[in-house]
């Protein structure tokens, strides 16, 4: 997905070679992969501590000198994550934290994020990305509907 094949390098030590285009099928089965993993992992939020157990500079001493050559497979980056990341991080949808709230931590969170990402949305203003503009203020009114009229844009229609 995107990486580069067969490098080659110049005499002026620069690098050749061709970028690989997306493949949806490629795309696709790693897709599969990490949303296994991340249901996986929410299955079992409540077995892992709530806080993170590791002191400061332990990802450090389980990273390798440099960055990899070559492409490493999303099997091996998931059991990396596994191994290396999930002990330490809060674990924010455990059933025992009770300090902020998760307000992103959702399956309509989650798909929403794959959908923004997944278009490479840039939504910075109105050019930019109309659709994300004009759907950011009709959210953003339709929750004023809810709390305080300060919060509408008054963008979507609603008059102030």
């Amino acid at each position: 997905m995107g990486s580069i094949r067969n490098v080659q390098e110049s005499d002026n030590g620069s690098f050749l070679g061709t970028i690989r285009p997306l493949d949806p099928e490629e795309f696709k089965r790693q897709g599969r992969l990490v949303i296994d993993f991340l249901a996986d992992y929410y299955n079992n939020v409540e077995k892992y501590p709530v806080r993170s157990q590791v002191e400061p500079g332990y990802l450090k001493k389980r990273m390798p000198e440099s960055a990899p050559y070559d492409p490493e497979p999303i099997e091996e980056i998931l059991r990396d994550v596994q191994k290396d990341i999930v002990p330490g991080i809060t674990h924010w949808q455990s059933p025992s934290y009770f300090a902020y709230f998760p307000a992103s931590g959702s399956i309509a969170g989650f798909l929403g994020e794959i959908l923004g990402t997944g278009f490479n949305v840039v939504g910075f203003n109105w050019m930019s990305s109309p659709a994300a503009t004009e759907l950011e203020s009709f959210f953003m009114d339709w929750l004023g509907e809810i709390f305080p009229r300060a919060f509408r844009t008054g963008f979507a229609g609603h008059h102030l």
